[in-house]
Protein backbone atom coordinates (compact mmCIF):
# COMPACT_ATOMS: atom_id res chain seq x y z
CA UNK A 1 0.00 0.00 0.00
CA UNK A 2 1.36 2.97 -1.07
CA UNK A 3 2.29 5.83 1.68
CA UNK A 4 -0.54 8.62 1.63
CA UNK A 5 2.47 11.18 1.30
CA UNK A 6 3.53 9.76 -1.86
CA UNK A 7 3.49 11.21 -5.16
CA UNK A 8 1.61 9.74 -7.77
CA UNK A 9 0.68 10.63 -11.77
CA UNK A 10 -2.66 11.68 -13.61
CA UNK A 11 -0.95 11.59 -16.91
CA UNK A 12 1.74 14.03 -17.03
CA UNK A 13 0.78 15.64 -13.77
CA UNK A 14 2.50 14.89 -10.65
CA UNK A 15 0.18 14.70 -7.49
CA UNK A 16 2.48 15.49 -4.41
CA UNK A 17 0.39 13.68 -1.67
CA UNK A 18 -2.41 10.98 -2.19
CA UNK A 19 -4.98 13.28 -0.69
CA UNK A 20 -6.98 14.80 -3.20
CA UNK A 21 -9.30 18.57 -1.52
CA UNK A 22 -12.63 17.67 -2.96
CA UNK A 23 -14.46 19.97 -5.32
CA UNK A 24 -17.73 21.44 -3.60
CA UNK A 25 -20.33 24.32 -4.59
CA UNK A 26 -20.58 26.90 -2.57
CA UNK A 27 -17.49 26.13 -0.86
CA UNK A 28 -14.09 25.50 -2.92
CA UNK A 29 -12.78 29.12 -3.71
CA UNK A 30 -9.76 30.12 -4.33
CA UNK A 31 -9.04 31.05 -0.64
CA UNK A 32 -9.94 27.70 0.37
CA UNK A 33 -8.11 26.02 -2.22
CA UNK A 34 -5.02 27.54 -1.38
CA UNK A 35 -5.45 26.68 2.11
CA UNK A 36 -5.37 22.98 1.29
CA UNK A 37 -2.52 22.96 -0.38
CA UNK A 38 -0.64 24.24 2.77
CA UNK A 39 -2.13 21.86 4.94
CA UNK A 40 -1.06 19.10 2.67
CA UNK A 41 -3.52 18.46 0.20
CA UNK A 42 -1.52 16.57 -3.18
CA UNK A 43 -4.40 18.05 -5.69
CA UNK A 44 -6.77 20.50 -4.73
CA UNK A 45 -10.57 21.17 -7.13
CA UNK A 46 -12.72 23.77 -7.85
CA UNK A 47 -15.84 23.40 -7.32
CA UNK A 48 -18.06 23.29 -10.68
CA UNK A 49 -18.45 25.72 -13.06
CA UNK A 50 -21.10 25.74 -15.55
CA UNK A 51 -20.17 25.55 -19.39
CA UNK A 52 -23.04 27.76 -20.00
CA UNK A 53 -21.80 30.88 -17.63
CA UNK A 54 -18.71 30.46 -19.85
CA UNK A 55 -20.02 30.38 -23.10
CA UNK A 56 -22.31 33.36 -22.22
CA UNK A 57 -19.21 35.20 -20.52
CA UNK A 58 -21.04 35.20 -16.86
CA UNK A 59 -18.96 37.06 -15.18
CA UNK A 60 -19.30 35.52 -11.99
CA UNK A 61 -19.09 32.10 -13.51
CA UNK A 62 -15.69 33.20 -14.51
CA UNK A 63 -14.41 34.51 -11.59
CA UNK A 64 -14.19 30.59 -10.62
CA UNK A 65 -11.50 30.20 -13.41
CA UNK A 66 -9.05 32.50 -11.48
CA UNK A 67 -5.52 30.55 -10.76
CA UNK A 68 -3.37 31.26 -7.84
CA UNK A 69 0.51 30.02 -7.85
CA UNK A 70 0.34 28.45 -4.57
CA UNK A 71 -2.59 26.09 -5.97
CA UNK A 72 -0.94 23.64 -8.47
CA UNK A 73 -1.80 21.04 -9.35
CA UNK A 74 -5.51 22.57 -9.27
CA UNK A 75 -8.45 20.88 -11.43
CA UNK A 76 -10.68 23.34 -12.60
CA UNK A 77 -14.43 21.24 -12.65
CA UNK A 78 -16.95 21.37 -15.35
CA UNK A 79 -20.38 20.53 -15.77
CA UNK A 80 -22.56 20.91 -18.85
CA UNK A 81 -24.22 18.78 -21.68
CA UNK A 82 -23.47 19.81 -24.60
CA UNK A 83 -20.37 18.78 -26.14
CA UNK A 84 -19.04 21.97 -28.41
CA UNK A 85 -19.72 24.35 -25.53
CA UNK A 86 -17.64 21.66 -23.09
CA UNK A 87 -14.56 21.62 -25.45
CA UNK A 88 -14.77 25.51 -25.13
CA UNK A 89 -14.64 25.55 -21.76
CA UNK A 90 -12.20 23.40 -21.01
CA UNK A 91 -9.78 25.21 -23.39
CA UNK A 92 -10.35 28.37 -21.65
CA UNK A 93 -9.45 26.51 -18.62
CA UNK A 94 -6.55 25.34 -20.02
CA UNK A 95 -5.33 28.73 -20.91
CA UNK A 96 -6.19 30.46 -17.62
CA UNK A 97 -3.55 28.17 -16.30
CA UNK A 98 -5.29 24.95 -14.66
CA UNK A 99 -3.66 21.11 -14.35
CA UNK A 100 -6.81 19.37 -15.07
CA UNK A 101 -9.99 19.60 -16.62
CA UNK A 102 -12.46 17.35 -14.24
CA UNK A 103 -16.02 16.95 -15.74
CA UNK A 104 -18.61 16.34 -13.00
CA UNK A 105 -20.78 13.57 -13.64
CA UNK A 106 -21.82 12.87 -10.18
CA UNK A 107 -23.65 15.96 -8.71
CA UNK A 108 -27.27 15.01 -7.59
CA UNK A 109 -28.79 18.16 -7.28
CA UNK A 110 -31.90 18.78 -9.52
CA UNK A 111 -30.89 21.95 -10.95
CA UNK A 112 -28.34 20.47 -12.43
CA UNK A 113 -29.72 16.82 -13.64
CA UNK A 114 -32.08 18.48 -15.09
CA UNK A 115 -30.33 20.28 -17.54
CA UNK A 116 -28.98 16.88 -18.67
CA UNK A 117 -25.86 17.43 -16.58
CA UNK A 118 -23.87 16.09 -13.43
CA UNK A 119 -25.40 12.58 -12.07
CA UNK A 120 -28.13 12.39 -15.21
CA UNK A 121 -24.99 11.30 -17.32
CA UNK A 122 -24.79 8.22 -15.82
CA UNK A 123 -28.38 7.06 -17.29
CA UNK A 124 -26.99 8.42 -20.88
CA UNK A 125 -23.71 6.86 -21.27
CA UNK A 126 -22.88 7.84 -25.22
CA UNK A 127 -23.29 11.11 -24.62
CA UNK A 128 -20.70 11.02 -21.54
CA UNK A 129 -18.27 9.40 -23.40
CA UNK A 130 -18.80 11.85 -26.21
CA UNK A 131 -18.79 14.62 -23.77
CA UNK A 132 -15.06 13.17 -22.61
CA UNK A 133 -14.30 12.80 -26.10
CA UNK A 134 -14.73 16.09 -27.22
CA UNK A 135 -12.93 17.54 -24.05
CA UNK A 136 -9.54 15.14 -24.37
CA UNK A 137 -9.47 16.69 -28.28
CA UNK A 138 -9.78 20.25 -27.46
CA UNK A 139 -7.12 20.61 -24.35
CA UNK A 140 -3.61 19.31 -24.20
CA UNK A 141 -3.77 18.84 -20.41
CA UNK A 142 -5.38 16.10 -18.36
CA UNK A 143 -8.87 15.16 -18.50
CA UNK A 144 -10.58 13.64 -15.48
CA UNK A 145 -14.04 12.49 -14.65
CA UNK A 146 -15.99 12.40 -11.08
CA UNK A 147 -18.67 10.29 -10.92
CA UNK A 148 -21.11 8.56 -8.11
CA UNK A 149 -22.31 4.58 -8.84
CA UNK A 150 -25.55 5.46 -10.40
CA UNK A 151 -28.86 7.06 -10.00
CA UNK A 152 -30.96 4.36 -8.09
CA UNK A 153 -29.86 2.99 -5.32
CA UNK A 154 -28.02 0.04 -5.38
CA UNK A 155 -27.31 0.68 -9.55
CA UNK A 156 -23.42 -0.60 -10.95
CA UNK A 157 -23.97 1.70 -13.66
CA UNK A 158 -20.36 3.05 -12.71
CA UNK A 159 -18.51 -0.60 -13.46
CA UNK A 160 -20.20 -0.14 -17.16
CA UNK A 161 -19.16 3.52 -17.85
CA UNK A 162 -16.38 3.73 -16.37
CA UNK A 163 -14.24 1.91 -18.92
CA UNK A 164 -15.67 3.51 -21.55
CA UNK A 165 -14.63 6.41 -20.19
CA UNK A 166 -11.33 5.91 -20.11
CA UNK A 167 -11.58 4.75 -23.52
CA UNK A 168 -12.94 8.15 -24.45
CA UNK A 169 -9.85 10.23 -23.01
CA UNK A 170 -9.94 10.12 -19.58
CA UNK A 171 -6.96 10.16 -17.74
CA UNK A 172 -7.89 9.21 -14.33
CA UNK A 173 -11.89 8.58 -12.76
CA UNK A 174 -12.76 9.74 -9.00
CA UNK A 175 -15.56 7.56 -7.42
CA UNK A 176 -18.15 8.48 -4.86
CA UNK A 177 -19.69 5.38 -4.76
CA UNK A 178 -22.68 6.66 -3.48
CA UNK A 179 -26.01 6.63 -5.94
CA UNK A 180 -27.58 9.85 -6.71
CA UNK A 181 -30.58 9.28 -4.52
CA UNK A 182 -28.81 8.48 -1.66
CA UNK A 183 -27.09 12.08 -1.61
CA UNK A 184 -25.19 11.99 1.34
CA UNK A 185 -26.95 9.88 3.45
CA UNK A 186 -25.90 6.12 4.26
CA UNK A 187 -22.71 4.75 3.37
CA UNK A 188 -20.19 5.02 0.37
CA UNK A 189 -19.70 1.29 -0.74
CA UNK A 190 -16.20 1.17 -1.38
CA UNK A 191 -16.22 -2.44 -2.62
CA UNK A 192 -17.24 -0.59 -6.02
CA UNK A 193 -14.54 1.10 -5.83
CA UNK A 194 -12.85 -1.48 -5.87
CA UNK A 195 -14.04 -3.26 -9.00
CA UNK A 196 -13.64 -0.10 -10.99
CA UNK A 197 -9.73 -0.26 -9.84
CA UNK A 198 -9.82 -4.00 -11.60
CA UNK A 199 -11.49 -2.66 -14.50
CA UNK A 200 -9.19 0.10 -15.80
CA UNK A 201 -5.97 1.43 -16.48
CA UNK A 202 -5.53 4.81 -15.34
CA UNK A 203 -5.62 5.95 -11.60
CA UNK A 204 -9.10 6.00 -9.64
CA UNK A 205 -9.65 8.24 -6.44
CA UNK A 206 -12.02 6.83 -3.86
CA UNK A 207 -14.25 9.58 -2.51
CA UNK A 208 -16.83 9.37 -0.08
CA UNK A 209 -16.27 8.93 3.92
CA UNK A 210 -12.74 9.41 4.45
CA UNK A 211 -12.43 11.29 7.76
CA UNK A 212 -9.45 10.21 9.34
CA UNK A 213 -6.07 8.69 8.51
CA UNK A 214 -7.09 4.99 9.75
CA UNK A 215 -10.16 5.19 7.35
CA UNK A 216 -7.85 6.75 4.23
CA UNK A 217 -5.24 4.02 4.72
CA UNK A 218 -8.04 1.22 4.44
CA UNK A 219 -9.83 2.70 2.14
CA UNK A 220 -6.01 2.84 -0.40
CA UNK A 221 -5.70 -0.68 1.46
CA UNK A 222 -9.23 -2.58 0.48
CA UNK A 223 -9.43 -0.63 -3.00
CA UNK A 224 -6.37 -0.67 -4.82
CA UNK A 225 -7.41 2.81 -5.55
CA UNK A 226 -4.26 5.53 -5.90
CA UNK A 227 -5.55 8.66 -3.51
CA UNK A 228 -8.58 9.54 -1.34
CA UNK A 229 -10.60 12.35 -1.55
CA UNK A 230 -11.59 14.72 1.46
CA UNK A 231 -14.78 17.02 1.20
CA UNK A 232 -16.86 17.75 4.00
CA UNK A 233 -14.41 16.90 6.70
CA UNK A 234 -12.31 19.56 5.70
CA UNK A 235 -14.64 22.60 6.04
CA UNK A 236 -13.77 25.17 8.62
CA UNK A 237 -11.17 22.43 9.61
CA UNK A 238 -7.81 22.32 7.64
CA UNK A 239 -6.22 20.07 10.32
CA UNK A 240 -8.01 17.33 9.33
CA UNK A 241 -5.90 17.01 5.83
CA UNK A 242 -3.18 17.02 8.60
CA UNK A 243 -4.39 14.53 10.59
CA UNK A 244 -4.97 12.18 7.41
CA UNK A 245 -1.09 12.83 5.96
CA UNK A 246 0.65 12.37 9.13
CA UNK A 247 -1.40 11.06 12.13
CA UNK A 248 -1.44 14.42 13.99
CA UNK A 249 -4.15 13.88 15.87
CA UNK A 250 -3.45 17.08 18.72
CA UNK A 251 -6.45 19.52 18.34
CA UNK A 252 -5.73 23.26 17.07
CA UNK A 253 -4.95 25.96 19.98
CA UNK A 254 -7.85 28.70 20.04
CA UNK A 255 -5.29 30.69 18.51
CA UNK A 256 -4.53 28.41 15.87
CA UNK A 257 -8.17 28.43 14.81
CA UNK A 258 -8.83 31.97 14.86
CA UNK A 259 -5.58 32.58 12.73
CA UNK A 260 -6.75 30.48 10.43
CA UNK A 261 -10.14 31.71 10.18
CA UNK A 262 -8.97 35.66 9.96
CA UNK A 263 -6.48 34.67 7.18
CA UNK A 264 -9.32 32.47 5.46
CA UNK A 265 -11.60 35.73 5.96
CA UNK A 266 -9.04 38.30 4.85
CA UNK A 267 -8.25 36.04 1.32
CA UNK A 268 -12.08 35.82 0.49
CA UNK A 269 -12.79 39.77 0.66
CA UNK A 270 -9.52 39.82 -1.34
CA UNK A 271 -11.27 37.24 -3.80
CA UNK A 272 -14.76 38.13 -3.89
CA UNK A 273 -15.16 41.96 -2.74
CA UNK A 274 -16.70 42.34 0.77
CA UNK A 275 -20.71 42.57 -0.24
CA UNK A 276 -20.57 38.70 -1.36
CA UNK A 277 -17.80 37.55 0.85
CA UNK A 278 -19.97 38.63 3.79
CA UNK A 279 -23.02 36.19 2.80
CA UNK A 280 -20.51 33.34 1.69
CA UNK A 281 -18.49 33.03 4.79
CA UNK A 282 -21.43 32.85 7.46
CA UNK A 283 -21.39 29.00 6.79
CA UNK A 284 -17.72 28.93 7.55
CA UNK A 285 -17.90 30.81 10.92
CA UNK A 286 -19.91 27.71 12.43
CA UNK A 287 -17.33 25.13 10.97
CA UNK A 288 -14.72 26.47 12.07
CA UNK A 289 -15.58 27.42 15.46
CA UNK A 290 -17.64 24.76 15.83
CA UNK A 291 -16.66 21.08 17.65
CA UNK A 292 -16.36 22.27 20.82
CA UNK A 293 -13.76 24.86 19.97
CA UNK A 294 -15.76 27.93 21.03
CA UNK A 295 -18.97 28.15 22.92
CA UNK A 296 -22.32 28.83 21.07
CA UNK A 297 -22.69 31.86 21.88
CA UNK A 298 -19.78 33.86 20.74
CA UNK A 299 -20.61 31.92 17.09
CA UNK A 300 -23.98 33.52 17.11
CA UNK A 301 -22.36 36.94 18.50
CA UNK A 302 -20.09 36.53 15.35
CA UNK A 303 -23.09 35.90 12.97
CA UNK A 304 -24.56 38.98 14.27
CA UNK A 305 -21.69 41.38 13.07
CA UNK A 306 -22.52 43.58 9.95
CA UNK A 307 -18.86 43.54 8.49
CA UNK A 308 -15.52 41.12 8.25
CA UNK A 309 -13.57 43.45 9.57
CA UNK A 310 -15.99 43.65 12.80
CA UNK A 311 -15.59 39.97 12.65
CA UNK A 312 -12.03 39.75 12.41
CA UNK A 313 -11.37 42.50 14.94
CA UNK A 314 -13.84 39.64 17.29
CA UNK A 315 -11.95 37.10 16.63
CA UNK A 316 -8.65 38.93 17.76
CA UNK A 317 -10.07 39.64 20.50
CA UNK A 318 -11.13 36.70 22.09
CA UNK A 319 -7.58 35.00 21.21
CA UNK A 320 -5.12 37.96 21.02
CA UNK A 321 -2.16 35.45 20.90
CA UNK A 322 -3.33 34.45 17.16
CA UNK A 323 -2.57 38.22 15.70
CA UNK A 324 1.23 37.08 15.63
CA UNK A 325 0.34 33.97 14.10
CA UNK A 326 -1.63 35.72 11.36
CA UNK A 327 1.10 38.03 10.71
CA UNK A 328 3.28 34.56 9.89
CA UNK A 329 1.09 32.93 7.51
CA UNK A 330 0.44 36.57 5.65
CA UNK A 331 3.89 36.52 5.48
CA UNK A 332 4.27 33.36 3.67
CA UNK A 333 1.61 33.91 1.43
CA UNK A 334 2.61 34.55 -2.15
CA UNK A 335 1.44 37.83 -3.59
CA UNK A 336 1.09 40.57 -5.76
CA UNK A 337 1.25 39.24 -9.14
CA UNK A 338 1.51 35.83 -8.14
CA UNK A 339 -2.25 35.46 -7.00
CA UNK A 340 -3.95 35.93 -10.19
CA UNK A 341 -7.16 38.06 -10.07
CA UNK A 342 -7.39 39.20 -13.40
CA UNK A 343 -7.83 36.51 -16.23
CA UNK A 344 -5.26 36.18 -18.52
CA UNK A 345 -7.41 35.57 -21.79
CA UNK A 346 -10.27 37.61 -22.91
CA UNK A 347 -13.59 36.35 -22.53
CA UNK A 348 -14.15 37.34 -26.23
CA UNK A 349 -11.99 34.58 -27.17
CA UNK A 350 -8.14 36.61 -27.95
CA UNK A 351 -5.14 36.13 -25.94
Amino acid sequence: MPDLRDSWWIDTVEVPTRVVLAPMAGVSVQAFRRQGRRYGAGLVCSEMVSCAGIEHGNERTLGYLRVAADEHPLAIQLFGSDPRAMANAARMVEAVGADIVDLNFGCPVKKVTRTGAGAHLLEEPDLACRLVESVANAVEIPVTVKLRRGVRNGSRACLELGPRLVEAGAAALTLHPRSAEQMYTGVADHSLTAELVELVDVPVVASGDVTSRARAQSVLATTGAAAVMVGRGAQGNPWALREILEGDVSEPSREEVVAELVLFVREVVRELGERRATGFLKKFYGWYLGRGRFPKPFKQEILLLGSTEEVVQRLLAAAPGAIELVERLEAELPSGDEVTLELPVSIYGGG
